[in-house]
């Protein structure tokens, strides 16, 4: 999916900064917060392993440059003690790992949609349609829409490779409910079904990105795929800071500020990363706020990358989701006007399938030209998986009022939508009611980025044990109550914030005891540490 290193960011950010010119105060600002990993430094003695053809120094230095917070040296941490449970019970001060680090929703025991696992079933094992027992067990709608599904598919085999884009009836789905979602129409053949949205980002990297001198404007504090991609596929991130104080603001003036910045240095920018509803920051933007963001692509020419998977979780009344191709088209851009790309997953919204890897990005305001080696990237892997594929049309094409399915599709929906919404105020409340840490209100997506004023003492030790102060922070948490979070430097953050993201996805059953742990652990941090 989707290796905590305090800072190793720098790395991805100003590769080419760092060795032409100066930094700007703004990067260097960034960049201070964090150590720095030098990958011409060895990293481990490998003088008994000096006659292997693969060492730290010969591998591809873009790997060693690459860095997965969500995923890292806390989640380590945590798997060990989960063993250790298990082989000692009682020998820790709890009884169960907490995973708050990453949006893994069906990990921590949301349910599957009944109809999508209906329909995915039927399809995976297509026999069974004709057996009189099926019209028993399965609702008439799930396997109407199977057979509906393997007419689709080529030998009605979801074991089969499919088009390299995706089973075409498949994007004619996604493709009107896209329609119907923004009003304006959708292509088909604008739709290329990937593995998640991650392999969808990594795609547009790869073609976007040709030496340290391209780079990519990407949010801070951002969501690590970004980073991890653009490192490893040799570009630049330039960063640009989300406002905390405005409940993590998008500044049009500060993209200008860096775009400019980052031209100043040599750097060709292409393309611009919105993640919306936000990831770690939960925020979800304003529509005024998307035309400024449109109208500054178009007039500076990049290419608008849009993450918009979590465009299902919004939590505030005063806030709706709005695709930026809803957003340009009522603009009046069309095709010649901007290019865009947006991502969707079946891995968040109410859905949470993240196992089955399914996605899709949406391109548009390319050329036939560029199109065909978009195609071309995408055919080196064959295809997206079947299951994957199936998933992401019935995301975007749910039961619908009058089908014998709706009723419990829709009440399984918004139970988990309420109950996601609930556990969101929940924590944001308890968070902010704890002595150091303020939390904005969390708008959207599955996760909250509270900000943790550490004391001067709790810093120091930070910098005797060699990490990053909120990573000294996330770790002595673990250890103490068994919850896992990720540190705000795997993120990015203005230079002397702290920071950490924590999900909500826990059970709501669970939520008390997340709070409880929380709270006791974080008032015997700070009266130990306290100035």
């Amino acid at each position: 999916m989707r290796k905590f290193a305090a800072g190793r960011l720098k790395s991805a950010l100003t590769r080419y900064y760092h060795k032409q010119t100066p930094l700007s105060s703004s990067q260097s600002r960034f960049l201070s917060s964090t150590p720095v990993l030098d990958s011409a430094t060895p990293m481990a003695d490998s003088s008994s392993h000096s006659s292997s053809p693969v060492t730290l120094q010969t591998i591809n230095p873009k790997v060693l440059r690459c860095e997965y917070a969500v995923r890292g040296e806390i989640v380590n941490i945590a798997q060990r003690l989960q063993q250790e449970l298990l082989d000692k019970p009682g020998t820790l001060p709890f009884d169960e790992i907490l995973y708050c680090n990453i949006g893994n929703p069906q990990s921590l025991g949301q349910q599957p949609i009944t109809f999508f696992r209906e329909v995915l079933a039927l399809c995976d094992h297509p026999s069974i349609l004709d057996k009189s027992e099926t019209q028993g067990l399965f609702s008439a709608d799930s396997i109407e829409r199977a057979w509906k599904i393997l007419d689709q598919i080529p030998g009605r085999a979801t074991g089969a490779y499919s088009h390299s884009q995706g089973i075409k009836g498949l994007r004619d789905t996604i493709a009107a409910g896209i329609e119907a979602r923004d009003g304006c129409p959708a292509d088909p053949n604008d739709i290329f079904l990937t593995d998640g949205a991650s392999p969808a980002v990594h795609m547009m990297m790869q073609l976007l990105i040709t030496s340290e001198k391209d780079g990519i404007l990407c949010p801070i504090p951002q969501y690590p795929l970004y980073s991890a991609s653009i490192a490893l596929h040799g570009g630049t991130l330039v960063p640009y800071y989300l406002e905390e104080a405005s409940g993590w603001g998008l500044e049009i003036s500060e993209l200008k500020k860096q775009l400019e910045d980052a031209k100043s240095k040599g750097i060709n920018v292409r393309a611009l990363v919105v993640i919306n509803p936000g990831n770690p920051t939960g925020q979800v933007l304003a529509e005024g706020n998307q035309r400024d963001i449109v109208e500054f692509c178009k007039q500076e020419g990049l290419v608008l990358l849009a993450d918009e998977v979590y465009q299902e979780n919004v939590y505030v009344p005063d806030k709706k989701f709005h695709s930026f191709k809803k957003v340009s088209r009522s603009m009046g851009y069309g095709e010649a006007d901007i290019s865009l790309v947006s991502f969707q997953s079946v891995s968040k919204g109410y859905y949470g399938e993240c196992g089955k890897r399914g996605g899709y990005m949406e391109v548009t305001g390319f050329s036939a030209e560029i199109r065909e080696q978009i195609y071309k990237v995408a055919s080196v892997n064959l295809c997206s998986n079947i299951s994957g594929q199936i998933l992401a049309s019935l995301v975007m094409s749910p039961p619908k009022v009058g089908d014998e399915s709706y009723e419990s599709y829709r009440d399984e929906r918004d139970g988990i939508l309420s109950s996601l919404a609930r556990r969101a105020k929940t924590l944001e409340d308890a968070l902010n009611s704890l002595d150091g840490i303020t939390c904005n209100k969390a708008e959207g997506a599955m996760y909250l980025f509270p900000r943790i004023n550490l004391p001067h003492k709790a810093i120091e030790a930070a910098k005797a044990a060699n990490t990053a102060a909120d990573a000294f922070y996330c770790r002595q948490l673990l250890n103490a109550t068994g919850i896992v979070v990720v540190p705000g430097s795997g993120f990015g953050q203005v230079p002397g914030t702290w920071h950490f993201r924590c999900t909500i996805l826990p059970q709501e059953d669970k939520i008390p005891a997340v709070v409880s742990r929380l709270t006791d652990f974080h008032k015997k941090f700070m009266d130990e540490y306290r100035d």
